[in-house]
């Protein structure tokens, strides 16, 4: 049971409410306390006070006048404390009673009623403090502290206020411990159904975000995550039918060519065996465009970054495909700066000149241009591939550079992930415009070194 995420958060506001709670009823004693020891030390002033006029009135007379001494045991009284003063024997002389017996009763049921005598708390014994005279002891004072009653008044109802606060407090505490325990769990126990139903191949739930905090920008990611997740579990099933689609074809053929040799319905000659040479051909380059992309994907991961100049490097791609333009009639053009300079692996980086060019002789007919231009534009290396092909459908222009998507041209949509994923490694961006049946361009930006 401990093992739930919501007890254990219960659990933790729980105690830091009795904490609270426990801190609130420790104050409040030592506030008592305080309270009862200055009470206390204003008594004990008191005492002294009758203990000076004791001693002053034995001075006075040289005796204990019981009509003198009456007057201090009701004044005492009256500091909030009963009094018996004994002779240097031990003797009684006077007390709070006798006192107050000696008074009339107009006068007594008033000093009753102003010290409060009848309501009062005594504490349990008499205290003794001697009374000197010269050095000499001449008798003693024995003092029992009345405690008033608006003190334990006082004292009572903060004993029941604070009862009182710990059962409310302690109803409250539990009953909002239960409540945010649940409301702070609550989204992570979403998260977590949700992450098992992924585990088991549901790509369709979401977590719903009811909050702008930390636990609702965790579910926001996880729903973009759910998001990437399902278009790529999408883009695999579209290659696993692309991918069949496209080695069926020749595969078909072969085993059609094949299976008419065996009959003999096909002569064994070298154009045939041509033939089949060429169709194994089509089923590699379609495995080796998806080993491409693989070996773009890990080749990111260490790029060899510095400062090149790029007209060699473009140079030497045209000088590449210059063979090839010429058979499909094909211009070929190139304007770059001879100063022209890019932070990027050059190897990386003529993959994806090679990729575009080569997408563009294959999408211009006899008689158009492909051309690359080379510029530079604030702190970036600008790569122009323009060409005058059949160009891309608007409806398939935002997808063509995700994995294995294929255009309603046809294709497996290789060749521009591959573009991406190495200008994604430079920190760049690649952008694409076309116009269908005018021309397609694709723009490769490179950042400098201190922007990427």
């Amino acid at each position: 049971m401990l093992r739930s995420l919501w007890i254990k958060f219960f659990i933790l506001l729980l105690g830091v409410s009795i904490i609270a709670l426990s801190s609130a009823f420790i104050l409040r004693e030592l506030m008592v306390r305080d309270f009862r020891e200055y009470s206390e030390g204003q008594m004990e002033d008191r005492v002294y006070w009758v203990i000076a006029d004791l001693e002053g009135t034995y001075e006075k007379h040289g005796f204990w006048k019981e009509e003198i001494i009456s007057e201090d045991a009701i004044w005492a009284l009256m500091l909030g404390f009963e009094v018996k003063v004994l002779d240097r024997k031990g003797e009684p002389v006077m007390d709070t009673g006798k006192a107050l017996g000696m008074l009339s009763s107009r006068i007594w049921k008033r000093i009753a009623a102003i010290s409060n005598l009848s309501a009062a708390e005594k504490t349990e014994r008499f205290h003794p403090y001697p009374l000197f005279l010269g050095g000499k002891q001449i008798g003693t004072l024995e003092v029992r502290f009345l405690r008033p009653e608006r003190e334990s008044i006082f004292i009572e109802r903060s004993n029941r206020f604070l009862l009182f606060s710990l059962l409310g407090m302690g109803g409250l505490v539990l009953l909002l411990s239960t409540v945010f325990s649940r409301r702070l769990t609550h989204p992570i126990k979403r998260l977590a159904a949700t992450a098992e139903a992924i585990s088991e191949g549901d790509l369709k739930n979401r977590v719903s975000v009811a909050e702008n905090d930390e636990i609702g920008r965790l579910a926001i990611s996880f729903n973009r995550m759910i998001r990437s997740l399902e278009t790529q579990e999408a883009l695999r099933k579209k290659l696993i039918s692309n991918v069949a689609h496209e080695i069926r074809t020749p595969l078909s053929a072969i085993k059609g060519e094949v299976a008419g040799m065996m009959d003999g319905l096909i002569p064994k000659d070298a154009e045939q065996l041509q033939s089949l040479y060429d169709e194994v051909g089509r089923i590699e380059d379609i495995f080796e465009n998806i080993e491409e992309l693989s070996r773009a994907q890990a080749g990111s991961l260490f790029l060899n970054k510095k400062v090149e100049k790029l007209r060699p490097l473009l140079l030497k791609i045209q000088n590449t495909f210059e063979r090839l333009f010429l058979d499909k009639g094909v211009t070929f053009e190139l304007q770059c700066k001879d100063d022209l300079t890019a932070n990027a692996d050059a190897a990386r980086l003529g993959q994806i000149i090679v990729n575009l060019v080569s997408n563009s002789l294959k999408a211009t007919g006899k008689g158009g241009t492909v051309r690359i231009r080379a510029y530079r534009r604030e702190k970036e290396t600008c790569i122009e591939v323009e060409d005058t092909g059949h160009g891309i459908k608007q409806d398939d222009l935002p997808f063509i550079f995700e994995r294995f998507y294929r255009s309603s041209e046809g294709g497996l949509g290789i060749g521009l992930s591959i573009v991406k994923e190495l200008v994604d490694a430079h920190n760049g961006r690649v952008e694409a415009k076309s116009e269908y049946g005018k021309g397609t361009t694709v723009t490769v930006h490179i950042p400098d070194e201190e922007s990427s």
